[in-house]
């Protein structure tokens, strides 16, 4: 029952399953790189909805007027449904973004 050559064994069994079971690290520059990329493309992609909802709803609006000569009441009754369906889009993507990381672990 000698411990001498089972214990080196042992320990670099150990030693082995034990780096294998750390997680590998990133180098910092990475995920931090990533990170602000997927901020700042989130940030333009909430700015360019918002800013469509209300160009399509202030030419609804425009377009109604002309056809029904009710310059400008239609249009400016379309302004706040473009702000409301720019909201309701910031919210679905947001909360769409939120749920993305959770669902890749």
């Amino acid at each position: 029952m000698s411990e001498g050559p089972e214990k080196p064994a042992f320990e670099a069994r150990l030693q082995a399953a034990e780096d294998a079971a750390r997680p590998a690290r990133r180098e910092p520059g990475r995920s931090e790189a990533g990170s602000a990329r997927r901020a700042i493309e989130l940030a333009m992609r909430l700015g360019v909805e918002m800013v469509a909802a209300m160009v399509i709803a202030v030419g609804i609006g425009w377009g109604l007027d002309k056809l029904l000569h009710t310059t400008p009441w239609l249009m400016i009754l379309m302004v706040p449904v473009g702000l409301a369906a720019g909201l309701r889009n910031l919210m679905r993507a947001g909360a769409t973004d939120d749920r993305a990381p959770r669902e890749r672990r």
